[in-house]
Formats: C-alpha cells, sequence, structure tokens
C-alpha cells in the first residue's frame, strides 16, 4: 500500500487549482472575443454545439455542454429571445423540445469563426501542443465520467 505525505500540497501544484484556474482564464480570454457578438461563453457553446452537429433537443445539448436542465432552459431562452435559436416541442412527445438554429443563428457562425484560432494562438496552440492537451484533458473527463459511473 503506498504512503500518504503528511505535507499538505501547495495550491500551485494541485491539478485540480490548475484546471479550475484554467478554465477561468479560457472564459476570459473568450469574453472580449465573444462581446461583439453579443453571446456570452455558455451560450456560444450551446450555439458552436449547433453549428456542429445541427439541431438538437434539450436534453442532447445538457448532456453535450456537461449543463443542467436549470441553467440550460433560461439560457436557450435567451438565445431565442435574441433571435439566434429556435425551441419546439415534439409533437410525439410534448416533454421533448428541439433547439435549432434560426437563419441569423446560422448568420453569426461566420461572425464567429475567427474566435477559436484566435483562442488557439492566445494560448499557444499549435497543432502539436494543441492534441497533446486535448489528450490529456479527455483523460482527466474519461476517468471522472469512469469514476462517476461507477459510484452510481
Amino acid at each position: 500500500m503506498n504512503e500518504r505525505s503528511a505535507e499538505p500540497v501547495p495550491l500551485d501544484d494541485m491539478v485540480c487549482w490548475n484546471l479550475y484556474s484554467a478554465a477561468r482564464a479560457v472564459t476570459a480570454a473568450y469574453r472580449p472575443l465573444l462581446e461583439p457578438l453579443g453571446v456570452t461563453y455558455p451560450q456560444y457553446l450551446v450555439l458552436a454545439n449547433l453549428w456542429a452537429h445541427g439541431d438538437q433537443t434539450v436534453g442532447s445539448l445538457v448532456t453535450r455542454i456537461q449543463s443542467d436542465y436549470g441553467t440550460m432552459t433560461p439560457l436557450l431562452q435567451r438565445l431565442e429571445k435574441r433571435g439566434l435559436v429556435r425551441r419546439t416541442r415534439s409533437e410525439a412527445d410534448e416533454r421533448t423540445v428541439h433547439v435549432s438554429l434560426t437563419d441569423e443563428g446560422r448568420a453569426l457562425q461566420a461572425r464567429a469563426g475567427d474566435i477559436y484560432p484566435a483562442i488557439s494562438e492566445l494560448f499557444g496552440f499549435g497543432t502539436e501542443r494543441g492534441e497533446a492537451a486535448l489528450e490529456v484533458l479527455r483523460g482527466i473527463i474519461r476517468a471522472a465520467e469512469q469514476r462517476a459511473a461507477g459510484d452510481t
């Protein structure tokens, strides 16, 4: 069995702290790029998901964005009020709500095209470094999901 050190780990040396700090830094870096589009970072994630994968149910968006219904519903309401998305109830099951882009939402994609490359450049993510970072982050996500699945 491994012995654990009684010495506390300095905050700056904790992976969890650095992930949290990096997530906040990324959100802050996106803010000035998204401001001209009039969307927040969480709204951008929803739009980027719709641009990449097309129409989806609210449940699918909740899963893909790793959000919850309590957060997603008001976010979608704001996007709908802006005229960027449309929500419609399924005729087969009125509990299911479909989300689709409006013409204005699709047009916004062209204006957002430079955002991800700008972020990649800001953080120095060329092809090799970006792929390495994605591999590490996806590994963390997989491990956390496997742990959560084992806890249920």
